[in-house]
């Protein structure tokens, strides 16, 4: 079955493009996923008639930025800038409860490809907090629900990390599996039909290793983040902090 719309493109040069990746979409073909059939990777050559290279990842669930290469040597250079820690990533996303205004989760990360090792990596992720809300949704035995709209930037690039980090701080975000609160997603499945992760790869920003200019790529919410947002009434300033 065809995707019915081209990947919205946000930002395109000689020899790198980004794409708002839709959630849901894989990045590239995995084993472990063999109930996929279309994959960014593909779908995005096809769009453009010419060979890319995804010079990062995003979980298939996750929505927004994704940056590619079109050639070899660009693709080497902007893994590297990955690798190296140069580019700055900034996701926002939904989660269970009140967070804190501002918080740095320092917390090592356990390698998810050796799972018969204690192999454990350093794991730092800084948490902003957008704003909150409180719903009349009864939730087990609380009569309403809270709800937090954060900013999160990874500070090392850990599978998963923002995810672990998340349901470790006991601030899960919504429609995660199998890191996230099993109940909320199934009561946002049940009151709102969402079967998605609320977590969206908002910004990159990094150096062009060729011309030396601040390439600054932002990715605007798609429909069901922006959906829930507005149920949840996340998407107004009332709710904001500080306010």
């Amino acid at each position: 079955m065809l995707r019915p719309q081209p990947l919205p493109i946000l930002y395109q040069s000689d020899d790198l493009v980004a794409i708002n990746k839709p959630h849901g979409l894989l990045v590239h073909r995995s084993p472990i996923a063999s109930d996929a059939s279309e994959f960014a990777v593909q779908l995005l050559r096809d769009q453009l008639g010419q060979r890319v290279y995804p010079v990062h990842r995003l979980d298939r669930k996750t929505g927004g930025v994704l940056l590619f290469a079109l050639n070899e040597s660009m693709n080497s250079a902007m893994q590297q800038q990955f690798a190296d820690g140069l580019v700055t990533k900034t996701y926002v996303a939904i989660v269970r409860g009140f967070t804190p205004d501002e918080q740095t989760i320092d917390y090592p990360l356990r390698r998810d490809d050796r799972p018969d090792e204690p192999v454990f990596q350093e794991s730092v992720t800084v948490l902003n907090t957008l704003r909150r809300t409180e719903i009349s949704l009864p939730s087990g035995k609380h009569a309403t629900s809270r709800y937090s709209l954060v900013e999160l930037r990874p500070l090392t690039g850990r599978m998963h990390q923002l995810r672990k980090h998340m349901a470790h701080i006991l601030h899960p975000i919504i429609g995660d599996r199998p890191h996230g609160c099993n109940k909320q997603n199934k009561l946002f499945l049940e009151q709102f039909s969402m079967n998605t992760m609320l977590l969206h790869a908002q910004q990159i920003r990094f150096q062009h290793p060729v011309t030396g200019q601040e390439i600054t790529i932002s990715a605007p919410w798609q429909a069901e983040f922006s959906r829930m947002a507005q149920t949840l009434f996340l998407d107004s300033d009332v709710t904001a902090v500080g306010s």
